[in-house]
């Protein structure tokens, strides 16, 4: 057992670093390395104390980076050399983050570790375009799902019929590379073409943009904006609600 090593899953929120919780922010401000993912504001990591040691291991297309098993070591071996790590990662660590292996790595040798919950993509982009997630009477489930598997395309471990079915607020994660075949078969399965539907592009960054149309449409409004990854993909009942702030940078497109 490693006496003294611990290490802390810090969920940074969606890229607004004023998104991050209290905790989260202490725990960064306390940590002698800080392993963190892309798209993490430099706002946030700045936090750390002056000598910290600093990782990136965030993953992008078309770039190379560490593998989930490097950045599992990398985490075990900073405890090794540290007392306090911190595992920054966007969002919340929790939801389509590979957080179960990380945690199966460090609970293997024997390191204490703790999760400190972020704020994730969905209720994030939500709350920025003006909408509930549920509302009685009209939306009384929100569904979270990956829109993308190991090999790129649609996960096929999804019950696509379900999701047609679901009386409620559909979240895809990761939908860009697949959004034309989730669609398609969301649609044929009998989910209403006509439903409003929402992309949203590095929800709370300063790059932020929403692409706003009817389910049927959505991915030739996304394809023709040029949307690019991190994005998500919210349709439902509730989004037909969708307003835009002034305050907000973003450019909208309506549906028609």
């Amino acid at each position: 057992m490693i006496k003294r090593a611990h290490v802390s899953f810090v969920g940074a929120g969606p890229g607004d670093p004023e998104l991050i919780t209290l905790k989260g922010l202490k725990r960064i401000r306390e940590a002698d390395a800080v392993i963190h993912d892309r798209l993490i504001p430099r706002e946030v990591l700045d936090e750390a104390p002056a000598g910290a040691e600093i990782i990136d291991v965030g993953k992008a297309p078309g770039r190379a980076c560490p593998g989930q098993g490097h950045i599992n070591w990398l985490i075990v071996e900073a405890a090794r050399r540290h007392r306090r790590v911190v595992r920054l990662k966007g969002g919340d660590p929790g939801i389509f983050g590979r957080l179960a292996e990380e945690i199966e790595a460090v609970r293997a040798a024997g390191i204490p570790f703790e999760i400190v919950p972020g704020v994730t993509a969905a209720t994030a982009a939500a709350a920025r375009a003006g909408i509930s997630l549920t509302e009685r009477g009209t939306a009384s489930m929100v569904v979270m799902a990956t829109g993308t598997g190991r090999t790129g395309a649609p996960t096929e471990a999804l019950d696509w019929g379900f999701l047609a079915r679901v009386e409620g607020t559909l979240a895809i994660y990761m939908p860009v590379a697949s959004l034309d075949a989730i669609t398609s078969a969301l649609t044929a399965l009998g989910r209403d073409p006509r439903e409003p539907a929402l992309m949203v592009e590095a929800a709370g960054s300063p790059d932020e943009r929403v692409i706003a149309g009817r389910l049927g449409e959505i991915a030739d409004r996304a394809r023709e904006a040029g949307l690019r990854s991190p994005a998500l993909f919210i349709s439902g009942p509730t989004v037909a609600a969708a307003s835009v702030p002034l305050a907000m940078r973003r450019a909208l497109v309506t549906a028609g």
